[in-house]
């Protein structure tokens, strides 16, 4: 019986030992490729130097070959998560990311020098897919075909913008102060906008007319594909395009000139502008001086005058309604007086 026993717990001992080796083959079925945790850290690493262009309709971010082979043999802890693939080369490890459909490889779709230019666009606007899905270094593109895992001040701000909107819709509600506050906070950051244009571009024309350089300082606010490293970078870029001729700058010279002697000669007035200026202090008044209170009692005040303006009136039309009904009686009755007389001094 003991050993009958003993055999059972044996057998129980066996079963219970032998149920956890069920496990690893689950979680190797729910584990991540290494590959994909591969490009997502790459994805995710700032010194992989990459733009964004459209590619088929789709807004996609690319990175060059030669970049990634650099980034690759300055970053070797990037291998790391491949396990028992670190030791491929680099070309190796890129196939495999076409294979997967990770990445996938893109041409320019402007092949011809532009006028006025030396050589392609080292980031194209626009792309196309190359048909041989093979890695290369030598002017080839390649695109990230999945989703970058969102960071969470994106998550915060998807959520901050209907509140956003939800705050701008309920500005005539806010007190005075806060009204003023809004108010010459948007208005100085317009001003700051259309300053740093205003300067940027003073600079580019005085340099292109006098030097022949196109020089871009400050950021570009208006570029829809910059990067926040673009947006603050103070610095411009070399000018890798032919030197204008001097006579595309004596034309630039001269739409200059006259077009600020045009604004000089069709400048307002004194009496204009204070006319515009009070204009438009008026409406921001208006804007800024509104209240519900005194919105609903307008209209209760409205209402009042438009009752008694219609009381008014309506009893006019009554009152000359009954004026003639009552002369057209009176008529009648001294006419049948009239008429009973002249009969009576007949009969006499």
């Amino acid at each position: 019986m003991k050993k009958a026993s003993g055999g059972a717990a044996e057998k129980k001992r066996v079963r219970r030992s032998s149920a956890p080796e069920d496990v690893p083959p689950k979680k190797q079925a729910a584990k991540k490729d290494v590959f994909q945790v591969f490009a997502e850290k790459v994805r995710d690493n700032k010194d992989l130097v990459s733009r964004w262009s459209i590619l088929q309709e789709t807004r996609v971010e690319y990175f060059r070959g030669k970049d990634f082979v650099n980034f690759v043999k300055n970053h070797p802890e990037v291998k790391d998560v491949l396990e028992s693939d670190s030791n491929l080369e680099t070309e190796e490890i890129a196939n495999i990311l076409l294979e997967k459909s990770l990445i996938v490889r893109c041409d320019r779709v402007v092949k011809t020098v532009r006028p006025g230019k030396k050589k392609l666009s080292t980031w194209p606007a626009h792309l196309e897919i190359f048909p041989e899905q093979v890695f290369s270094e030598n002017d080839a593109f390649f695109a990230w075909t999945f989703e970058k895992h969102q960071p969470l001040w994106q998550t915060l701000l998807s959520f901050f913008w209907p509140v956003l909107t939800l705050a701008i819709c309920l500005f005539p509600v806010y007190p005075h102060r806060c009204k003023l506050l809004i108010l010459y906070s948007c208005a100085g950051i317009l001003l700051l906008i259309f300053l740093l244009l205003l300067i940027r571009g003073t600079i580019f024309g005085i340099l292109y007319i006098l030097l022949g350089k196109r020089v871009w300082f400050f950021p570009n606010i208006l570029a829809e594909e910059a990067t926040l490293g673009e947006l603050f970078r103070f610095w411009p870029k070399k000018d890798e395009e032919e030197r204008p001729t001097w006579t595309k700058r004596l034309f630039y010279t001269l739409v200059a000139i006259s077009a600020i002697v045009l604004l000089r000669q069709h400048a307002p007035d004194e009496a204009a502008r204070a006319r515009y200026q009070k204009r438009v202090s008026n409406i921001i008044d208006d804007v800024i001086e509104w209240s519900p209170t005194l919105s609903l009692s307008g209209i209760m005040d409205k209402q009042q005058n438009v009752s008694n303006a219609t009381g008014s009136a309506d009893a006019a039309p009554q009152a000359s309604k009954i004026d003639p009904e009552h002369e057209s009686f009176t008529e009648e009755v001294s006419d049948n007086v009239e008429d009973v007389v002249e009969e009576d001094k007949k009969h006499d």
